[in-house]
């Protein structure tokens, strides 16, 4: 169904984190842009269609006063809003907001460090766009932290800070399928597993918790007001978001869950985990009997390789792309 096509070359090799992979598709400019993090770095590359041009960028993370920092990189990913697209860059010591280029830093957000070490640590981590003018970030309290992003400039404002989950946040998902029907267009996830669904606005109101099992919910997506769960189990578990009721579980991989994706188009599911497998399922919902069904399409191992992020390039899932810890490229796959 997929085969492999040329790897895309990257300055450093990807870090192991959580959803290290972000890519941002630039129709108008037949470019497609792609993000892994290494250590205080994020690498950037732009790819061309016709996979001619490449270019790399890379940034650093920053905070204030400070020439070049140290602290570690979390995440990058790109949210896209209907007026424009940001790069953001979650980090130890705060959150970097980028035109989607990385040519422009529009924003900084200070985390709130103890002046005495503590044995908990502090970074921000799970990034997502959500309506029509909000980005919300996790951080390593529980809080979610949601900005208010005008449609130019750098007038960005922490308008909200969502305290319900107790446990440092891992991923988060907004509903991708652009359905204005969903009743919850955002989906956080922590390190207990525990999942919170929400429904944005003013005043971004809580849905839904849906009990976690003290085992860390990696990865997590929100399609058709389903929410798509990854575990460290190797487990995959499809709830209906407001409700909270198991549609399907699904023992999917061997070990730990570093990813999963949807191309909301054709409700194909993406999985990666540390067992070196990534694979493909197709989802159908059927609303008459409220069911889903899961069916698996497509595997592919990437031999000895930890993978820590997998995306799909477009909202069909024509094709999507790997990179995997030590690994200092991209790996593409496209449908045959």
């Amino acid at each position: 169904m997929y085969h492999k096509e040329k790897s895309i070359q990257i300055k450093n090799s990807a870090s192991a984190l959580y959803n290290n992979l972000s890519v941002l598709r630039i129709a108008p400019r037949r470019l497609t842009h792609f993000t892994v993090v290494h250590a205080n770095m994020v690498n950037m590359v732009s790819a061309s269609w016709d996979g001619l041009n490449y270019t790399h960028r890379q940034l650093q993370s920053k905070e204030p006063n400070v020439a070049t920092s140290t602290s570690l990189i979390m995440q990058a990913a790109f949210c896209v809003l209907p007026s424009r697209d940001l790069l953001v860059v979650t980090s130890q010591k705060g959150i970097q907001m980028y035109e989607s280029d990385g040519s422009i830093m529009v924003y900084w957000h200070a985390l709130d460090t103890p002046e005495t070490p503590t044995a908990q640590a502090v970074f921000a981590r799970g990034i997502a766009a959500v309506y029509e003018n909000y980005i919300c970030v996790g951080v390593s309290s529980g809080a979610i932290l949601v900005f208010d992003v005008p449609s130019k400039g750098s007038n960005i404002t922490l308008s909200e800070v969502l305290e319900e989950h107790k446990e440092s946040i891992t991923d988060m998902a907004s509903e991708c399928s652009g359905s204005q029907e969903c009743i919850a267009n955002l989906v956080t996830a922590d390190d207990g597993g525990n999942l919170c669904v929400w429904k944005s606005g003013e005043e971004f109101q809580l849905l839904n918790k849906i009990p976690g099992f003290d085992m860390s919910c990696s990865s997590v997506k929100l399609w058709k007001g389903t929410a798509v769960a990854g575990y460290g189990t190797g487990q995959i578990r499809l709830y209906e978001a407001v409700t909270g009721i198991l549609h399907a579980e699904i023992n999917a991989h061997a070990r730990w869950i570093y990813s999963v994706d949807i191309a909301p188009f054709s409700g194909l599911l993406l999985s990666a985990a540390e067992d070196s497998l990534v694979r493909v399922w197709h989802m159908t919902i059927t609303p008459e009997t409220n069911s889903v069904e899961v069916a698996h399409l497509h595997n592919e191992c990437v031999t000895d390789t930890q993978i820590c992020g997998a995306r799909f390039c477009d909202g069909d899932g024509y094709a999507f792309a790997v990179t995997g810890y030590d690994l200092s490229e991209i790996i593409r796959y496209i449908q045959s």
